[in-house]
């Protein structure tokens, strides 16, 4: 790969990164897809499946009045061929009501994105073959100054330090939210880089999604 091309695979996939925030949280649904491999996989706190079934439910949830936002900072992108994986500075942001009380909920990370080279509806392009998030740190803020929230501490202590109150809002609101999930350091996020590096290598599949 000749570095023009190389310095062209970086943009077009940073421009993936950025379309599928703005695309998603503005609830774009058309050109959401088109950021996804036909393979794609996502994993997330609440949801861990196929990109088109992340699809039904995201537009479920945003319809039922889910406010879960993004914002991103920093991209890094090793580039191998008609494979990539793009790791990018991120935060989750996400509004909902825990016991009465009106909560904001921030979670900072990275996403760690598996890239390929492939055929899509709007032509040839860089598209995400599976995307895993890393939490590193996360807090809550109670928006009301005189409002109290007394926190389960049973069911905060479940999940990772990472992610402890993202899950903990997620699950007061109904949600499933999976634990074991990549943060800063670990088993499991030292197997998601390994995964990251066989994939660059030629590895049939990108991983096995957790």
């Amino acid at each position: 790969m000749t570095a023009t091309t190389a310095t062209d695979a970086r943009t077009a996939i940073r421009d993936a990164v950025e379309n599928w925030v703005v695309w998603r949280d503005s609830g774009d649904w058309e050109r959401f897809a088109t950021v996804w491999h036909p393979e794609g996989q996502m994993t997330a706190t609440w949801f861990q499946g196929s990109a088109t079934e992340f699809i039904e439910v995201s537009r479920a949830g945003m319809a039922n009045g889910v406010h879960i936002l993004h914002q991103l900072s920093g991209t890094s992108i090793d580039v191998a061929g008609e494979r990539a994986i793009a790791q990018t500075k991120m935060s989750i942001l996400q509004r909902a009501v825990v016991d009465g009380v009106e909560v904001d909920v921030t979670c900072v990370g990275r996403f760690y994105d598996f890239f390929q080279y492939a055929p899509s509806g709007t032509g040839p392009g860089w598209l995400i073959r599976r995307r895993q998030p890393i939490y590193e740190k996360d807090w809550l803020t109670v928006l009301d100054p005189g409002a109290r929230l007394d926190i389960d501490a049973e069911l905060l202590g479940r999940f990772p330090v990472g992610y402890r109150y993202l899950a903990y809002v997620q699950s007061k609101s109904g949600f499933e939210v999976k634990s074991g999930l990549p943060g800063l350091t670990g088993t499991v996020v030292e197997n998601l880089y390994r995964e990251g590096r066989d994939w660059l290598a030629g590895a049939p599949t990108p991983g096995n999604p957790v």
